[in-house]
């Protein structure tokens, strides 16, 4: 079946005239895509790869990439001379471990609380070798005022836990989620302590989990790599450590953890990846076949998908020299190639089987670009549209512009590759058709007579039927015999047109439409980086635990005032404790007011003993000498002290796993900034891809309605009837809106990769729909029902006299010279 187009003749002359010119020239058209793809393909062997995921899956024009550079003015990072929370600026180098217990058992309790800190030890013992010297955690980690290493002050919990037992001492508690140390200092635990169960006045009785972070420096190269080097080793001692204590589970991450895992979804899919290809080499090659020995074409079904393969290794080539990196989002591209690709080279082998035997394969090819080339360039021309305005600017992740980018590439040398070395495969399988040789052997195939006296498995092998043996006036189109054909035509149109099965067609859409609306009205915007991994990693079971266990708070988000204000007024004050409400605030300013009232001194005081008490006195506290580079402060020319800036760090009480509302956090804050009277800004490295979740059905959604109403909008001017663009409209918009629903009842998240699939499936729905409607649509002799399972009337008045004369040369090659009267 073909969609009726309207002023097509034109184009179907080229089409044939192109189809006659590779037919006269197939070794070239069969060769030189093979040449190209080698000489392409080549530069592949040298791939590169990219290494940033936030280049990759954060949005370009990110707000808070802003908000970043903005904090990396104020508070530039010195990775060697910085606290613990300066490091939430950049996520930086890393490693990170959950231990929890198989039983829920209290992680707190003695046996716990040493086999912690055996395991911190062991992590601080690692060692990187290089020339001429180890490197160990003391080397690479991130240093304190004091010149010794960050740890989580977890650790120094657990280590003054541990010293009040063997003291037998009982008045020491740990409170959730600040607890404080022996120096007096006030911690935030909240991150650090999960599953936890309090006491009164948050005092903790258990935890389930505790969290350990190892934070290294990376100010230069050769610091990196060895940070890098020491992360995989990190993770390799605390797998070693797991197997020596079976009644614990270790959760390990890194900061290269997502993206090697990122990198590794292209290994772990190998097996799936191939098993789909067994899967469409056989389906491809049997929807070619029949039992037809001659007019079989299961080479062609092969040929079709090298056809599509030598086209992605043409198009990977052309990416590797233009200096495109791979990353794993490629291997949707073959499957869209496969989509488009098989459709073309299926539309030609179907009017091959249209076109008339006794022809010669210059015609028969003329005929065949004639009737298939226009739909399948029609074709092309939707799949480079929908995929080229998601390559356009207007996609803002960069995951999903590099992806449509690649995939128009390879979509255009498909349909080059589709029209030059498909046909001229076409060609060559047409001379083996029109000589009578066997569709796979290539023998020729013996008279019916000479068949008789073979086997019976010999006769079932060369079946085939001539046209010599085909009487006067029946219809000889042999390829009705083909098994798919035979049961759509003579068993299931008959059933789907049936009276009474109508209803029940009915019955079972309304039922699928309601699914989808149940689905559709639960949709959920996806912004969990997990979900671009494969599931059986180190990423999946460490972000599971993370969840499970210490999902009670937010991340912890920097607040920075960028502006000098009145600190020592005490309304200014009321206004940024009244912007941090609801907080739990790891505050200098907090510590500071706090302090100045154990001293009994009013925190409204003049401006010059406001910071002369602040510089002289708190900051050179020791339990609050770590405040100290969270102020800024500039001396003036009369020899005045201002705070420029400030920072603190708040987190908030809620779910980490509910990411709509972490989002609505961040854009409350963000809008609270705009309107308050003290000019600050909020961030947190997570926040770059928090942004991602905003777009996530913000670019993509609109890049998809742009395509589908453009190619509604194309086919208006191009079908027969516009009736047929009615139904198209209706059709695709129950397919997309079914995919939605039942996409968000399968727990799949609505994200930029699934929008490309939405985009994907309008191309595939007006493929597959359009010429069932076409025809459909255009049947005017008959009712519905019946234009659909019509049959051809033998009218002996208009039935064509051909005149055939055979002529055999001395290779027993047949050719077929014809006088045509009507």
């Amino acid at each position: 079946m073909k969609v009726e187009f309207k002023s097509s003749r034109g184009l179907r002359t080229c089409f044939s005239r192109l189809g006659h010119f590779i037919a006269s020239h197939p070794v070239f058209f069969a060769s030189a895509p093979v040449l190209i793809s080698i000489l392409l393909g080549a530069s592949f062997s040298r791939y590169q790869v990219e290494e940033s995921v936030e280049h990759l899956l954060a949005p370009q024009h990110s707000l808070a990439k802003i908000e970043r550079n903005l904090v990396n003015s104020l508070f530039p990072v010195n990775r060697s001379k910085h606290r613990l929370y300066s490091d939430l600026q950049t996520p930086g180098r890393y490693g990170r471990v959950i231990v929890t217990s198989f039983q829920k058992a209290n992680m707190l309790d003695q046996h716990h609380t040493d086999l912690i800190l055996k395991l911190h030890t062991a992590v601080t013992k690692i060692q990187v070798p290089r020339p001429g010297f180890n490197y160990t955690f003391a080397h690479i980690c991130v240093l304190n005022n004091d010149k010794t290493c960050i740890v989580d002050d977890i650790v120094h919990v657990l280590e003054e836990l541990k010293n009040a037992r063997a003291t037998n001492r009982t008045n020491f508690a740990i409170t959730y989620p600040i607890t404080h140390l022996k120096d007096g200092r006030a911690v935030y635990n909240g991150h650090q302590l999960g599953g936890v169960t309090v006491h009164s006045k948050d005092r903790v009785k258990s935890a389930e989990a505790i969290q350990l972070t190892y934070y290294l420096q990376s100010i230069n190269s050769l610091n990196d790599m060895v940070a890098e080097r020491w992360e995989s080793s990190f993770c390799d001692t605390v797998k070693l450590f797991q197997k020596s204590n079976s009644k614990v589970k270790i959760y390990p991450y890194t900061s290269s953890s997502l993206r090697e895992d990122f990198q590794k979804t292209s290994r772990v899919s190998e097996r799936y990846l191939v098993t789909s290809l067994i899967l469409v080499v056989t389906m491809a090659i049997l929807c070619c076949s029949m039992q037809d020995c001659v007019r079989s074409k299961p080479w062609l079904g092969l040929l079709g998908l090298v056809t599509i393969s030598l086209a992605t290794l043409t198009a990977a080539g052309i990416i590797n020299l233009t200096g495109g990196k791979y990353n794993s989002t490629f291997l949707g591209v073959p499957f869209v190639m496969l989509g488009h690709g098989l459709y073309g080279t299926f539309e030609m082998l179907s009017s091959w089987r249209k076109t008339r035997e006794d022809q010669h394969v210059k015609e028969r090819t003329a005929e065949v670009y004639a009737d298939s080339m226009l739909s399948f360039s029609l074709t092309t021309a939707m799949y480079l549209v929908t995929f080229g305005i998601g390559a356009s600017p207007f996609t803002n992740i960069e995951a999903a512009r590099i992806f449509c980018c690649n995939s128009c590439i390879a979509i255009l040398f498909n349909y080059l590759y589709v029209l030059s070395f498909y046909g001229s495969s076409l060609v060559f399988t047409g001379y083996i058709e029109n000589n009578y040789q066997h569709s796979i052997f290539c023998r020729k195939v013996p008279k019916p007579e000479v068949l008789q006296e073979k086997p019976a498995w010999y006769r079932f092998l060369l079946t085939a039927r001539f046209s010599e043996d085909t009487a006067e006036g029946e219809e000889a189109n042999t390829y009705e015999s083909h098994l798919l054909v035979c049961f759509l035509k003579r068993y299931y149109c008959d059933w789907i047109t049936n009276t009474y099965v109508k209803p029940f067609v009915v019955l079972f859409y309304l039922i699928y439409i309601s699914f989808a609306l149940m689905g559709y009205l639960q949709v959920s915007e996806g912004s969990d980086l997990s979900n671009i991994v494969a599931t059986a990693t180190q990423t999946i079971e460490y972000t599971t635990a993370q969840q499970k266990y210490f999902s009670n708070y937010s991340p912890v988000i920097g607040f920075y005032i960028y502006e000098s204000i009145e600190y020592w007024n005490s309304s200014v004050q009321e206004d940024v404790l009244e912007y941090t409400k609801g907080f739990v605030r790891i505050s200098w300013f907090e510590s500071y007011l706090n302090y100045l009232r154990k001293l009994n001194v009013s925190t409204d005081l003049p401006k010059k003993n406001f910071t002369d008490m602040l510089r002289n006195s708190f900051l050179k506290a020791p339990q609050y000498s770590h405040f100290q580079e969270d102020i800024i402060f500039s001396k003036k020319y009369n020899d005045e002290v201002d705070v420029v800036a400030s920072r603190m760090f708040l987190v908030a009480k809620t779910m980490e796993t509910n990411r709509e509302e972490l989002y609505d956090l961040l854009e409350t804050l963000r809008r609270l900034s705009v309107t308050s009277k003290v000019k600050f800004i909020v961030f947190n490295p997570s926040f770059v891809y928090m942004d991602r979740y905003a777009s996530s059905l913000g670019a993509p959604l609109h890049n998809s309605c742009i395509s589908a109403l453009f190619l509604l909008f194309f086919s208006a001017f191009l079908v027969a009837d516009s009736l047929i663009n009615v139904w198209i409209t209706l059709t695709v918009v129950s397919v997309e809106f079914g995919v939605i629903g039942f996409m968000t009842l399968w727990k799949v998240e609505l994200d930029c990769i699934s929008v490309l699939c939405l985009i994907y499936g309008i191309n595939y729905t007006i493929d597959n729909c359009a010429p069932l409607l076409s025809t459909f649509v255009l049947g005017k002799d008959f009712t519905r029902t019946k234009w659909k399972k019509r049959k051809e009337k033998k009218n002996p008045e208009n039935r064509e006299e051909i005149e055939c004369v055979e002529m055999v040369d001395i290779d027993s090659t047949r050719v077929v010279d014809q006088i045509t009267t009507v």
